[in-house]
This record gives C-alpha cells, structure tokens and sequence, in this order.
C-alpha cells in the first residue's frame, strides 16, 4: 500500500488522503482547505490525482474540511462511490448543497461589485453540481465490511458530530485505521468514541494536540457570567456556530441555564437554516446522541428559529437584549458576518467562539484582538467584548486521545501519523505519543507520500 497526504498536513483543513494498492486508489475524506490564503488558493489547483481513475471516496464525517470538494470532485469526471454512515449522509445532503450555493452567490457579489482579478469570477462548483455530486453516495451501517477490489473497509463511531466516523481499512492482512476528527468522552450531546481496534498503520487528528480544555461545566458558568455582563450593560451575545454539532450543544446549554436560572429567559434566536435543518436530522438519529425527547422539546421552547432572510434581517432591530446562535463557526461566511457587522462597533455587545478557530479565519483575527476585520469589502471597528470558551469544543484535547488510545486495543505499536492539526500542535502531540507509548510517529509533509 502508499498512502499520499493532499491535505490536513500543517493545518486543520483540507482533509483528504490517497491510499494505493495493486488494484484500487480510495481517497479517505474529501475536504475543502479553509483559512488562510495560501490554503485556499489549493482549493483551486489542478487535482493531484485523476478524479476518473479513483474506485471509491470514504469520509469520516460531514464537514466541509472532510466533505466539501466532493462536487468538485464530480465535476472533473468521478462518478464512483462515496461511502459514509447513514448521518453523515444527511448532513451532506445539507452542507453540500449550501457549499455551492454560498460559492455561487460569493462570485456573484464579486462581478456585481468589480472585487475580482478574473472576469468573471467564478464559483468552484455551483449549487447544481453540489446535489448532482449527492446522487454518489452509497451510506453504510457502522461495524459492517464492505469490499472495493482488494480492499476492505469500515466505519466506527467516534463522536465528535452525528455520523462521525473512524475509518479501518484492511489490505493483504495489513490495516489502517484513520481516526478522522474524535469528540471528547464527556461531551454533552455526543456519545463518547469507541476505541480503536488492533492496527498496523494509524492517522490520528491532533487539533488540540498541545492544549487542554477545562472543565465543560465551569465553562458554563464563565458562559452565563459573560451573557449576565452583556445583559446588565444593555447589549446583545452573538455566538458564531458551526452548524452541525456545536450549535446543537449550545442550544442545549443555553436551555439548562435558563433551567437552572443562571441567566434570565431573553429572546434566543438560532439565524441558520442549515442549523435548524440539522437539528431536525438530530432528531431522527435519536439513538446516535444523549439528547431526550423532552430535552428537544425545551430547546424547541426557548429557541426562535429564523429560517427566511426576512426574519434574519429583523433581528438587526430588535432593540433589547437576546442571544443570537448564527453560522459560520469560524466567521468566514454565511449570516453571521450580518450580525458581526452589526454588533462589533458596540462595546455593551459580546462575541463568544465557541469552537477551534483555523489561522487565517476572521474569528482567528477577532480572538488576536485585531482592532478591526473586513465584511463585505469594507473595515468593521471591533468594540465589543471577544472571547473564547474552548472546551465546547467537539475534538477531544491531547490528554482525552491518549486516554482513548490507551483504551484502544493496540497489543502491537502501530506506525502513526500525526495530521489535522496547525503544525506547533502537531509536533506537540508527537512528543505525548513518543512520552506515553514509546510509538514511532511522523507529522507528514503536504503532498508525502509513504510505502506502507
């Protein structure tokens, strides 16, 4: 087997790895680079691979940095299988759709205001080549082997969003196990991830491969401290979100405060359809997550979903205090930025991230305290109060993998390979293998490739 690293090396996006055999070429994850420039800008370069001669695609989970070139993918010739669980097919079926919407409309915006150097700008795919791209998918139930060629694979749950997955691929007696992204033993709405089976080659996520979060439930109360402050100085909390997974737990904590009365009933508004939609899908995968019936049915109480770009923009004229819960997690698009704008000038305001924030974004920029950020081509002053609550977070710290890891079944050491992670976190978490293991572990290159 080789195994080819074309993405998440040295950051956290852009997840996408090519293993070879005698007979088959299968790309684990397909994501779309996010963040900084120079990583975008890959978005755009010629695939380094011949999309006709791939066999099948396996995702780990949703999210566009594992999901988001799959239209792209379609778009230069693939038309094989794209296996993933059940969830994360329909989540896909939401963000894949609302990838080439919101590209169409960014290259739109572009010609209609001259900010582009192509003319015309161009979208990386459109919304019809999105859910075109959706008629590949072929889900697959957690724990069952299927086969592609001389290949064998399959998914196991790991937390982190709904139909996250780790990924075991089995070659010649040979297996390789990809953790894709792993939520945290303790979390909120998420059960915790299953350990790892016995294996000889292991791709393990290190986000926070050199942090620690703290404690969720004190989190909650710096949480409610910081929606108090906000409240009694007369100004409004906006929470950026991403839409499946976070936005979900932050319903749900924001509900047991008001529970508990550890901050007072104001309005909550949820401005992401793609938000409101997931829920839905949360739901239905009941048996996937800790959330209750009745649970659901205090959130549905508490929060006001604004589905239409009418009710979107009324928000902006609301004049007394409420929480307002919008995509994208990270600041980089989508109705947030509306609320940013708004907000931002205004120091009685407050915005909380509540999830990792890549280098390059606008919510990195904002939590290194830059005095202002571009939205729609123009400078916004930055007065509200920034802050961050990490351990919301649905990726487990270093010391919560290591625990899973150490509750895997690994009688032999595997050879690992450090990704998805900023490079200092990445060779941190490194050094914790080598200290807790004794494993050989290597932080590949973008672009390196391995004989495995």
């Amino acid at each position: 087997m080789k195994l080819k690293f074309l993405g998440a090396t040295g950051t956290v996006t852009g997840s996408k790895y090519l293993l070879t055999t005698k007979q088959a070429k299968i790309l684990i994850d397909c994501g779309l680079f996010q963040g900084y420039k120079n990583l975008r800008e890959r978005n755009w370069a010629a695939l380094p691979f011949d999309a006709s001669q791939i066999d099948a695609v396996v995702l780990t989970h949703g999210h566009l940095d594992h999901s988001g070139m799959i239209p792209l993918l379609y778009k230069n010739g693939y038309r094989g299988p794209v296996y993933c669980s059940e969830a994360t097919f329909e989540l896909c079926k939401l963000l894949l759709p609302d990838s080439g919407y919101l590209q169409e409309e960014e290259a739109k915006y572009r010609n209609r205001h001259k900010q582009t150097k192509h003319k015309p700008a161009l979208p990386l795919y459109d919304l019809k080549t999105a859910r075109n791209s959706l008629s590949l998918f072929s889900p697959i139930k957690y724990h069952t082997l299927i086969s592609v060629k001389d290949v064998q694979i399959k998914l196991s749950p790991v937390g982190h969003i709904l139909g996250a997955a780790s990924i075991k691929i089995i070659h010649n007696n040979k297996s390789l196990i990809v953790s894709g992204d792993v939520g945290r033993p303790n979390e909120l709405v998420m059960y915790t991830p299953e350990p790892l089976e016995e294996c000889d080659y292991l791709l393990v996520e290190s986000t926070y491969g050199n942090r620690l979060h703290t404690v969720v439930e004190d989190e909650a109360e710096v949480l409610a401290q910081t929606i108090n402050q906000t409240i009694t100085q007369g100004g409004s909390v906006l929470i950026p979100s991403f839409a499946i997974g976070r936005a979900q737990t932050i319903m749900f904590i924001l509900s047991e405060l008001i529970r508990l009365k550890k901050i007072p009933k104001i309005p909550i508004y949820l401005d992401s359809p793609m938000a409101i939609n997931a829920s839905s899908i949360y739901h239905r995968f009941n048996a996937e997550h800790r959330l209750s019936e009745e649970q659901f049915q205090s959130i549905n109480n508490l929060v006001e979903y604004t589905k239409s770009v009418d009710e979107s923009k009324a928000i902006a004229f609301v004049k007394y205090p409420h929480i307002i819960i919008s995509a994208s997690g990270m600041a980089t698009g989508g109705r947030v930025l509306h609320h940013l704008k708004q907000l931002l000038p205004n120091y009685r305001n407050a915005v909380i991230f509540v999830g990792y924030q890549a280098g390059g974004t606008r919510g990195r920029k904002l939590l290194n305290k830059d005095k202002e950020v571009r939205i729609f081509g123009r400078d916004v002053k930055v007065k509200a109060d920034i802050s961050e609550i990490s351990s919301f977070s649905a990726h487990a710290d270093y010391n919560e993998m290591i625990s899973w890891l150490k509750k895997s079944n690994m009688s032999r050491p595997p050879k690992v390979f450090i990704v998805h992670g900023e490079p200092d976190a990445s060779d941190e978490f490194r050094l914790h293998l080598k200290n807790q293991f004794g494993w050989d572990a290597t932080v590949p290159d973008y672009l390196g490739e391995y004989e495995l």
